[in-house]
């Protein structure tokens, strides 16, 4: 799934490429990717608009065209490419915004799982109702964390995913995190001190920038949307590196499972002490 560092550099691609277009025609080959409103609604009321604004709220595209919000989320495989015309069209295609300069911006979706929003003026935003503090928004501060963690006993690992207390953390990151704070991942936040909640903070910013200064993480499919991998993985300290040497004490890194999700640490940096 396209984390937070792999949905900023979609959108930072997709800026370059499309600000000012205007949207002359949609094709909707899959229906249930749009959400809301209805797809013919959809397809009406966006064609003819265009792209003026981009923003990202955790893993969630924002995109401004004029006065509509388009909110898109690439959940398990979803991509955006950006096609000549005449190029063919991918078996996974399901969306296809054909675009005033002859190119057309493609929605592809191998498991059909991403989702679109389209808001008019006034109308709220319901596909964020439940969506946390972006990473780098002012008010991720300790009395914040404090009051959602608060008597609570779930792993450290668990809360980094929840996207209701920090958007755009996933299973890559939570992990890169754990390991950056030196906390074991299974470690219940109930024992974080306020000085341990500024470490989760200060890591979360500076390891989400450093991917995003990578262009993300590519381990399976991700790509952006010129098709270019991401270069993080080569940074990755655990994730995915179960029975390497930790790079910082020579331990095996360790696979585990945490909240129902593949977990990697090591055991010696990262020790369980209550």
């Amino acid at each position: 799934m396209p984390e937070l560092p792999e949905v900023e550099t979609v959108l930072q691609t997709l800026q370059k490429q499309i600000e000012h277009r205007k949207i002359t025609d949609i094709e909707i080959r899959w229906v249930n990717i749009i959400a809301y409103p209805q797809p013919e609604v959809f397809q009406r009321v966006l064609t003819g608009h265009e792209f003026t604004g981009f923003h990202r709220l955790g893993k969630y595209l924002i995109f401004t065209l004029q006065d509509l919000t388009l909110i898109c989320h690439l959940r398990m495989e979803g991509k955006f490419y950006l096609e000549p015309s005449d190029s063919p069209l991918e078996k996974h295609t399901h969306v296809i915004f054909h675009l005033d300069d002859g190119r057309q911006l493609r929605y592809n979706d191998t498991r059909k799982f991403g989702k679109m929003y389209l808001y008019q003026p006034g109308e709220k935003w319901l596909a964020l109702n439940n969506v946390g503090l972006d990473p780098w928004d002012r008010q991720l501060t300790t009395d914040y964390l404090t009051a959602k963690l608060h008597h609570k006993k779930m792993p450290l690992k668990q809360a980094l995913l929840d996207q209701s207390i920090i958007a755009g953390i996933g299973n890559i990151y939570a992990d890169e995190i754990c390991f950056a704070c030196r906390k074991s991942p299974m470690l219940s936040v109930d024992n974080l001190t306020e000085k341990d909640l500024q470490e989760l903070i200060n890591q979360t910013r500076s390891i989400l920038q450093e991917a995003i200064a990578a262009g993300g993480t590519t381990i399976r499919s991700y790509t952006s949307s010129l098709g270019i991998s991401g270069r993080f993985q080569q940074s990755l300290q655990v994730h995915t590196r179960v029975n390497q040497p930790c790079h910082c004490c020579q331990t095996k890194i360790v696979k585990t499972r945490v909240a129902g999700r593949g977990t990697y640490y090591c055991p010696h940096c990262q020790e369980l002490k209550l």
